[in-house]
């Protein structure tokens, strides 16, 4: 028992130090739990400046495809014009009723005028343009003529009319653009009207959707309007879209 002490202590001493062996060195405390750490969420940053260009990109938008849709209903009109001229209808218009739309069209045009004040009204140039070519029909005798083109001047002076009610109560902002014709808007959700151009303005009314609007002007992402009740504020630009 004495000779074989020796064997056995050598053979324990063995096993001790195999007893890693195959296995590779022992993991270190917290290796593993640092590599099975969850990714870091990414940080979105805002543009600021890109999100007001985006809106009034989308402004311009909406701008560009109301005056397309004035231009396509004056050319509607002019072709039910020609038409009835064609067939050589028997209600012409007398030589009266022309010089009397002519005369009202021309006074609106002068209350546009002493109304829009230093503004930039649109409508003022488009209704003395379409009054001098009634008053050119006029002088041909063409009296149908001319009292449809006065109609048209006093529709656009009616115009710019409400352009001017729309900012009237103060002057143009600093930065504020007019639109070249007014807007056909309406809500797209609960809205709210406020007295200036930031959500930091007191609201003056709560507006449902579908409420219809008439947008004049913008001013970063915000657009001056008025309701049909005549009440005029701002209203942040993702709330209205175009009305039909």
């Amino acid at each position: 028992m004495r000779a074989l002490g020796p064997v056995v202590l050598l053979l324990l001493a063995t096993g001790c130090r195999g007893g890693h062996s195959g296995s590779g060195p022992a993991p270190k405390p917290g290796r593993d739990t640092a590599s099975h750490r969850p990714p870091a969420q990414p940080v979105v940053a805002r543009d600021t400046q890109l999100e007001q260009r985006a809106a009034r990109l989308e402004l311009r938008v909406l701008e560009k495809e109301a005056q397309v849709e004035e231009l396509q209903t004056r050319l509607d009109d002019a072709r039910r014009e020609v038409v009835r001229a064609m067939a050589k209808l028997q209600s012409l218009a007398t030589r009266a009723e022309a010089a009397s739309g002519m005369a009202e069209a021309e006074i609106a045009l002068q209350s546009l005028r002493g109304t829009g004040g230093q503004q930039a009204v649109p409508e003022l140039g488009q209704a003395a343009q379409l009054l001098q070519l009634a008053t050119a029909e006029f002088d041909r005798q063409n009296y149908g003529g001319a009292l449809y083109l006065a109609n048209q001047a006093k529709d656009a002076a009616a115009a710019g009319q409400g352009r001017v009610a729309g900012v009237e109560r103060g002057s143009l902002r600093q930065g504020e653009v007019p639109f070249a014709l007014p807007l056909r808007l309406q809500t797209v959700g609960r809205a709210n009207v406020r007295e200036g151009p930031g959500g930091g303005f007191a609201i003056l009314v709560t507006l449902e959707s579908g409420a219809p609007l008439t947008g004049y002007s913008y001013l970063d992402q915000w657009v001056r309007i008025t309701d049909d009740s005549g009440r005029s504020g701002w209203v942040y630009q993702s709330l209205v879209g175009r009305r039909q």
